[in-house]
């Protein structure tokens, strides 16, 4: 399971440990991933998601999945959240022609 958000796309970055002597050392920056069930109002139902604690607080910011997801980029997101990507706005179109 790779380390990352399947939202935004986050994963490990690099950089150094820097010693009291000044001496760097590579090592590496690992995102606070979660694993979610995150409820989707469109379709009724919860989906599993393996997301960043930030990505957490931007969906409550955004006004939960649907909406955050809706405006998200498909290259930012992972193939699963593409797939519900795609339903949601079916059924939202569904809806909305009804």
């Amino acid at each position: 399971m790779s380390r990352r958000c399947e939202l935004t796309g986050i994963g490990p970055m690099t950089g150094h440990s820097v010693s009291h002597s000044n001496v760097k050392t590579k090592r590496r920056f690992l995102p606070s991933l979660k694993s979610v069930a995150l409820h989707s109002e469109a379709l009724g139902r919860s989906e599993r998601l393996r997301i960043s604690n930030a990505a957490l607080r931007t969906l409550d910011f955004k006004g939960g999945l649907d909406a955050f997801i809706v405006k998200a980029s498909d290259d930012k997101l992972s193939p699963k959240a593409q797939k519900l990507k795609r339903q949601i706005k079916a059924k939202q179109a569904e809806t909305a022609a009804a």
